[in-house]
């Protein structure tokens, strides 16, 4: 008798933990604070290995459960299919004052690398309109790509970006990356007054300190020391962009106004490095003990000729995928930047009369937890970038065209 009520009182326990497995982890995706606070207390404790542990095994839990309940589903979409690629730009377009032809910034449509699971919006751009100046001609468009053969449900939403209208920047957290070079003052954690009212959108930036030791300058000062093998976002003096491996950008480095490191690249010439391309669970981008997380992540990539910038969003993603899918938009260049479900986002703003701050409106993916002061009076703990745009006149616009395309030359 004593042994069952034992047994009775084991199988309460193991029920009850299961169910409050279960609350916790629906908890931690729907109250954006709750997982990092959670994970930072813990790792203060008992240190980084054993939190990292059970997020491994309740992320690879969770990807079982998507492979079977999608299994026969349709693939994922996070907006409609337009009717064509032709109608989807043309009719937005018919309806501006068109700038000259040859410095409209139009994306070129990409294939599936994946029919099976792509949808009709797969490889689609569909320009994003500036509420500031709804007749302009766009800058910025958006796509999706299905680049996991066995995930229908793994979608990455896809930017690309016209460097040529918008300053892109970098701003240190008030906390992240940790560094002991700089101080609380001199890190505010939101976007510069100067910037504010012509700020567009915003995203996130790379690792936690303590995930990788990754390095960041700005502006002169070094938060963090670089790292050879890391790959490094640069933005250069001069304008240009550069994406590449830190031991073949630092002998340019007087010439940097900033740069933030990431794991090794995705993408260098347009290749997916050996280890990614041969193993869809490479571990050095981020996975489980068993090797086989799968996440939300997001990247940033350049094209050829380093006039575009691509941010990739993904649900559901391999390090590997992440780069397929990149690749396939037309990036040339990608690295990883920041993953798990908390800490990537991309923003658009929106910007009220009567002179008040700008207000994010969207996210390019459903199921972001954000709120409307967001970067802008709401200082953020974590590194990110804003666009801001350059509202100038057409002749100085093709003027400053000219000039960055003479910044990106070799």
């Amino acid at each position: 008798m004593r042994k069952r009520r034992w047994l009775r009182r084991l199988a309460k326990l193991a029920l009850g933990g299961a169910v409050a497995l279960v609350v916790l982890w629906a908890a931690i995706h729907r109250i954006p604070w709750l997982g990092p606070a959670l994970a930072d207390g813990v790792r203060a404790l008992v240190g980084p290995k054993p939190v990292a542990w059970a997020e491994d095994i309740a992320y690879s839990l969770q990807d079982r459960v998507n492979m079977w309940r999608y299994k026969d589903a349709k693939p994922v979409s996070f907006w409609g299919a337009p009717p064509s690629i032709a109608s989807a730009i043309s009719d937005v377009e018919a309806a501006r004052a068109a700038e000259v032809e040859k410095n409209r910034f139009r994306p070129k449509p990409f294939n599936a690398p994946f029919p099976a699971v792509a949808t009709p919006a797969d490889g689609v751009w569909l320009p994003i309109v500036d509420p500031k100046a709804p007749q302009a001609s766009a800058v910025m468009y958006k796509s999706l790509v299905h680049p996991d053969r066995r995930r229908s449900f793994a979608a990455l939403a896809l930017v690309a970006i016209d460097l040529r209208a918008f300053k892109l920047q970098l701003v240190a957290g008030t906390k992240e990356p940790q560094s002991p070079r700089v101080h609380p003052k001199d890190r505010p954690g939101r976007v510069p007054d100067s910037d504010v009212p012509h700020l567009f959108a915003a995203f996130n930036g790379g690792f936690k300190a303590t995930h990788g030791h990754y390095g960041m300058m700005l502006n002169g000062v070094e938060f963090l020391p670089p790292r050879d093998f890391a790959c490094t976002f640069v933005r250069y003096r001069d304008g240009g962009f550069r994406i590449g491996t830190w031991s073949t950008l630092k002998g340019e480095r007087a010439r940097m106004q900033y740069f933030r490191q990431t794991p090794p690249c995705l993408l260098e010439a347009g290749e997916l490095p050996p280890l990614l391309s041969h193993h869809e669970y490479a571990k050095t981008w981020g996975a489980t003990v068993s090797g086989d997380t799968v996440i939300r992540r997001s990247a940033i990539g350049l094209n050829k000729q380093r006039n575009t910038l691509f941010y990739g969003l993904g649900e559901a993603m391999t390090a590997q995928a992440l780069a397929r899918g990149m690749r396939a938009a037309g990036a040339e260049q990608a690295a990883q930047l920041d993953v798990n479900f908390s800490y990537p986002r991309f923003l658009f703003y929106e910007h009220p009369g009567a002179g008040g701050p700008p207000l994010a409106k969207q996210s390019i993916i459903p199921n972001i937890d954000f709120t409307s002061d967001q970067y802008v009076t709401r200082p953020s703990i974590r590194d990110f970038f804003y666009l801001a745009r350059e509202h100038r006149h057409a002749s100085v616009e093709a003027a400053g065209r000219s000039r960055f395309a003479a910044a990106q030359a070799p």
